[in-house]
């Protein structure tokens, strides 16, 4: 750790995504030297007696049961928004207003014209110095980040097919509680947005290509599910008594759905997209796959520490060989542990904060940016959009 000049953050929320980037706020200036000291000044949550057990358990010096506090604090330079998507937008525009740096969560917003007000008020503060990021966590996963030099480097040639899925089973039980991921006011999008949001900023990010148009499918499987029972992880188990009353699920099951790519001086990809949290027996697998005219790459987050490669001109009939994406030259792994012992879920976060704070120390914008963010959004909208007339183009 260093005698740095500190950066004060204030985070607002604190369940599963403040737990994690709590636990990346401490963890960060102890692995990697940074243009400036974090420090977990204060912790925001409605219910006090919550967010002081939080703030005790994850490490931060003091509570607020109101984010506008954090706002108006002299000793918060930096706002993280760990709460549901339809308060990112009062939060991040107030804060980048008030002159604080700010980390949100993704998806950017709720809706695109909300994540057009927030870039605007982005836009607006990096004039003054004042620096914002979206946390698309994944990119910072060292055998993603490989995937994405390789494809800078030429090594795919002209990508072809950009194939992504993420597939959970937390949901699967028809019975499993109500909770704020399935309600659309909160939400925004079911699978879509939680899930399918980080698999098109992936793909958009390694490819290096925007997505320009969808055909899509939108399913809900269980309309109905119980309001009250014990959550257990993201899901639990219902109230299922006879009287017990339940809740209207307004969001997304699944997603599916094909694109097109913009491909600059070359003929853009296409894409294949799946997301869902009724894949039994997947926990996380967050996958890609892109294949060009020089080789392919394959990613899956539940072997999250191996980039499988394929090398037309070097091995053309022995198939893909696994990189283990533990080497000192890899990205962010030279400052872990030693060749072969592997990383988890969350150095993503730790990664995150680092690359935040070093672009805030270097007075440079962060990636991805709010407007990165926006793009992901326009995408979802699309998605939502064909699905809605019977999976018609959508433009992008």
């Amino acid at each position: 750790m260093t005698s740095a000049q500190p950066l004060r953050v204030g985070m607002v929320g604190y369940a599963f995504m403040g737990a994690a980037h709590s636990h990346a706020w401490r963890t960060a200036p102890r692995f990697f030297d940074l243009p400036l000291q974090p420090q977990l000044t204060a912790v925001a949550g409605r219910n006090a007696d919550a967010a002081r057990a939080a703030a005790d358990k994850l490490g931060w010096d003091s509570v607020e049961t109101d984010w506008r506090r954090l706002v108006d604090r002299d000793d918060i330079d930096l706002i993280d928004i760990c709460t549901p998507g339809d308060t990112h937008a009062e939060i991040a525009i107030a804060a980048l207003e008030a002159g604080k740096h700010v980390l949100c969560e993704k998806p950017l917003a709720n809706s695109v014209e909300e994540a057009e007000r927030m870039t605007l008020a982005a836009e607006t503060a990096a004039k003054q110095g004042v620096m914002s990021m979206c946390g698309f966590s994944y990119r910072r996963t060292p055998a993603l980040a490989l995937a994405k030099r390789f494809v800078e480097q030429g090594r795919l040639g002209e990508i072809r097919h950009i194939r992504a899925q993420y597939l959970q089973d937390w949901l699967s039980d028809a019975n499993a509680p109500m909770t704020w991921r399935l309600d659309k006011s909160k939400s925004g999008s079911g699978s879509l947005g939680d899930i399918g949001a980080h698999s098109i900023d992936a793909a958009q990010w390694v490819a290096g290509q925007s997505i320009t148009g969808v055909s899509a499918l939108l399913e809900t499987f269980v309309p109905e599910r119980p309001l009250a029972g014990d959550l257990v992880g993201l899901g639990g188990h219902g109230d299922l008594s006879g009287d017990a009353p339940r809740g209207k699920v307004t969001v997304d099951d699944a997603a599916i759905f094909s694109a097109k790519f913009d491909g600059g001086a070359a003929a853009g990809a296409i894409g294949v997209f799946e997301a869902t949290r009724y894949a039994l027996g997947r926990k996380n697998a967050m996958r890609l796959e892109l294949n060009g005219t020089k080789g392919s790459l394959a990613f899956d987050f539940e072997d999250m520490n191996v980039l499988s490669f394929y090398d037309a001109a070097e091995s053309p009939d022995a198939g893909f060989r696994k990189i283990f994406v533990t080497e000192p030259e890899h990205p962010y792994v030279g400052n872990w542990w030693p060749t072969g012992h592997g990383l988890g879920y969350e150095h993503g976060f730790t990664h995150q904060v680092v690359d935040l704070v070093t672009a805030i120390g270097e007075g440079r914008q962060p990636e991805p940016s709010f407007a990165d963010a926006l793009q992901v959004q326009r995408v979802l909208a699309a998605v939502e959009a064909s699905a809605a007339n019977s999976s018609q183009w959508q433009k992008v």
